[in-house]
């Protein structure tokens, strides 16, 4: 008689562990039972105070790394699934999540959420100006700065370190553009005629003479 209720205590429990078996792997495969339910989600994100349209608001899928924002007129769609999480966020609201429907019976789903306003109320501060100019420049003058901010800013300005940098950093975009705007304006002022020679400018001359005086043409070792 024992045997016999040991052996059957043995088949209930074999008998749970593959049904909780097949359950882990079930879940393992398919951890969201609704993940073939697809549903076009649309609506419209408003302030719930004056109902006027929220741009540029977040709509995010939880969990799945995808997301869409809204239209100026606060206009979103987006697909998801059925059981999916969904949380509205906006700069200056209150963040704001829906759960879609698992029953739901169509494949569109639409909403109109509303967004509250956050308040945050930041720490007074007070700005007392200096009773007189004097004082100001007295006290802008004795201002104490620390060392390595005062040899940052004495390299920044030096008109030697400006010439290396002139020289060995590329153009941007803009500077580009301008230097082809200039170039195609001075073939167009001198069409039909020869242009000038730099050789006969005396401001062209005085250039080169500074550039002459400060070692621009030295050779560097």
């Amino acid at each position: 008689m024992p045997m016999k209720r040991t052996l059957r205590y043995f088949l209930i429990i074999a008998v749970l562990g593959v049904s909780v078996h097949k359950t882990a792997v079930a879940q393992q495969i398919n951890p969201n039972p609704y993940r073939d339910s697809i549903v076009q989600l649309f609506g419209v994100v408003m302030t719930a105070d004056s109902l006027r349209g929220v741009p540029s608001a977040s709509v995010i899928v939880e969990g799945k790394g995808r997301g869409t924002i809204t239209s100026q007129d606060g206009v979103f769609s987006i697909a998801v699934l059925k059981g999916d999480r969904i949380t509205f966020s906006s700069i200056g609201f209150k963040d704001k999540t829906i759960v879609i429907p698992v029953d739901l019976k169509e494949n569109q789903y639409s909403v109109i959420q509303l967004m509250v306003s956050d308040t945050t109320y930041l720490p007074a501060t007070i700005l007392k100006p200096r009773p007189t100019r004097e004082q100001f420049e007295r006290d802008f003058v004795n201002n104490t700065v620390p060392d390595d901010l005062l040899e940052t800013a004495r390299k920044n300005t030096d008109e030697a370190q400006r010439r290396i940098l002139v020289n060995s950093l590329p153009a941007d975009g803009r500077e580009a553009v301008n230097f082809q705007l200039r170039q195609q304006a001075n073939k167009a002022y001198y069409s039909g005629q020869v242009p000038p020679m730099n050789i006969f400018n005396p401001a062209a001359w005085a250039d080169f003479i500074k550039a002459w005086k400060r070692g621009d043409f030295k050779r560097k070792k």
